[in-house]
């Protein structure tokens, strides 16, 4: 014979009830740490990008220096890349609309990776392609085991990831980073 509470969860689930609400474990503030950090790191930048905020360059310098990588017109894509860091990393940092946040953040550091001037992942110098690979990784990790319970986006389906959340912002990213390269 079955528990009884082994019956009604099974008959919950049968109807497509989501199960009743756990605590706040360890890896909701696992989950919200590492959205702080790689939403606020990445935030930074971008307000680096567009305000010079942070001993950033602001938006002409940084348009003259995509324009100098072949990104044209600078100003365009540096307020593009500007805004899509900090749009990704808030979303992030609060867990809000979280697969669009991780695709912002993917698209973005497609591009910092193809620019990069050194392709390591042990950098002893300059900017390389390790820094993005890890933002782009963790966006992505984010999205595949979700926001969690501490984040703006508890009450929708996404807030426990999964492969369509993880797909969603796989996918979005790619498109717009391969999209902006090809421009």
């Amino acid at each position: 014979m079955t528990p009884p509470t082994e019956r009604s969860s099974r008959s919950s689930a049968a109807v497509g009830m989501r199960p009743p609400p756990r605590a706040v474990g360890a890896a909701d503030v696992g989950l919200l740490l590492l959205r702080l950090a790689v939403g606020v790191i990445l935030a930074g930048h971008g307000a680096q990008k567009l305000f010079g905020w942070f001993g950033g360059p602001g938006l002409d310098a940084t348009g003259k220096a995509f324009a100098e990588q072949g990104y044209e017109p600078g100003a365009f894509f540096a307020g593009l890349a500007g805004a899509s860091e900090v749009l990704g990393g808030l979303g992030l940092a609060v867990g809000l609309l979280t697969p669009l946040a991780a695709a912002a953040t993917v698209g973005v550091m497609i591009n910092a990776m193809a620019s990069a001037p050194e392709y390591s992942l042990w950098p002893a110098g300059p900017p390389s392609f390790a820094y993005p690979l890890l933002l782009c990784v963790a966006a992505l990790t984010i999205a595949a085991a979700g926001p969690g319970r501490l984040s703006l986006d508890t009450f929708f389906p996404w807030r426990d990831g999964g492969w369509i959340p993880f797909l969603v912002a796989l996918g979005l990213g790619v498109l717009a980073g391969v999209l902006v390269l090809v421009l």
